[in-house]
């Protein structure tokens, strides 16, 4: 990238965590191939308890309404995360939610969610968590056997069967429950009919990430802007369409900044990082897509029995996270494309040897994108059907 652009002021101090996400089980009944958690550089899941004790889910959600009333925040997110967290049984993550929940102060609304393969997903564990107002976000690699290939048991057998029927079961049963499909881009997939094939199930949200991968481990199929072309080619199917069919929550966010409206996202934007994970056995880490990098990425020596959430902020990772354009490269902070692309995901900015001040490994992608997407905008400011939300000003 070349050019120079305005300095962008770094925030002003630290910024309160507003996600919590919590490996309520830390096993996963599935054995993807390409899983960077279970197949990847860090092991630490190893030596942790497989599902979160009694005392952890205790302190844990005692941890969360500290921080919610020392910070005064109006909104908490909680994310039920593993793993698979339907291992440790629907009635606990509900108690677990309610525990939170009950602890908050009255002025502060608690948004759940449980991010599942929907392998697990049956109408009487659905009704147990609709009951106790838990959202279902589900991971797929797409909406057909042959892009989920890769996704199997531990036996090697397909999980599809059982996700697509989890997955038809929500949207069908129900929507109001359904917070959407996180799918990571595949470059060796059809781009549109990877898209048209999750429409069929009905996501009112579609995540689309990048792979997680790095400078000194490369993600598969690299080279030549796959990937970048892959979500410019999605961009234009959704773009077309007006909207009407999904969010798409990359896209909403890269049209917003590029409007100069704020966004809230790790892969583009400059918003200070606002998410921590608790594991099983209470310890207080950085996301775990930090966990792609090497062994203990993630780790910032904090527990919940021991530690406030106050204290995890200033941990100088996150403090790092929380700095803005002064904790990118200095290549970056010439671009002029910083404001929106935000030097891409911070995982994906590391080099052995060097840390994470580096460009993304997707530098070329998410230049090819997002002058994709600015483009479209400037040739058709008001697409038809309704304008998304992160548009209008609200929350992605």
């Amino acid at each position: 990238m070349s050019g120079r652009t305005a300095p962008v002021p770094a925030p002003a101090g630290p910024h309160p965590f507003r996600q919590f996400i919590v490996k309520v089980h830390g096993r996963c009944n599935l054995a993807c191939r390409y899983c960077y958690l279970y197949e990847g550089p860090d092991h630490t899941w190893r030596s942790r308890p497989a599902a979160a004790p009694p005392g952890v889910l205790g302190h844990t959600a005692a941890r969360i309404a500290e921080h919610a009333r020392a910070h005064g925040l109006t909104t908490v997110s909680l994310v039920l995360h593993g793993g698979e967290p339907l291992l440790a049984g629907a009635d606990t993550l509900a108690r677990f939610t309610d525990d939170v929940r009950a602890r908050l102060l009255t002025d502060c609304t608690l948004q759940a969610t449980v991010q599942t393969n929907a392998t697990l997903l049956t109408e009487k564990r659905l009704a147990v968590l609709a009951r106790h107002g838990i959202r279902i976000g589900i991971s797929l690699d797409g909406g057909l056997p042959a892009h989920n290939a890769r996704r199997v048991d531990h036996a090697g057998r397909p999980s599809w069967p059982a996700a697509a029927r989890g997955a038809r079961l929500v949207a069908e049963r129900f929507p109001q429950s359904y917070a959407g499909i996180l799918t990571v881009v595949d470059p060796t997939l059809d781009p549109v009919e990877t898209y048209e094939s999750l429409l069929r199930l009905r996501p009112p949200v579609l995540d689309l990430l990048l792979p997680h991968g790095n400078w000194s481990a490369p993600p598969p199929h690299w080279e030549g802007v796959r990937h970048g072309a892959w979500l410019c080619a999605v961009f234009d199917r959704w773009w077309t369409a007006g909207h009407r069919e999904t969010r798409v929550r990359l896209f909403e966010e890269c049209l917003a900044l590029l409007l100069g409206l704020p966004a809230a996202t790790e892969s583009l934007g400059l918003a200070p990082f606002d998410a921590l994970v608790v594991e099983t056995d209470g310890t207080i880490e950085q996301v775990d897509s930090l966990k792609s990098a090497y062994e203990g990425a993630s780790r910032t020596g904090l527990d919940v029995f021991r530690h406030s959430f106050d204290e995890a902020l200033r941990h100088p990772a996150v403090a790092a996270r929380q700095s803005g354009v002064a904790s990118l490269a200095e290549e970056c902070r010439a671009c002029p494309l910083v404001k929106v692309c935000g030097g891409g995901h911070y995982a994906h900015r590391y080099r052995a040897g060097h840390g994470f001040r580096n460009p993304s490994v997707y530098c070329a992608d998410l230049q090819l994108f997002i002058r994709h997407v600015a483009e479209r905008l400037a040739g058709d400011t008001r697409p038809t059907g309704p304008v998304p939300v992160a548009l209008e000003g609200g929350t992605p």
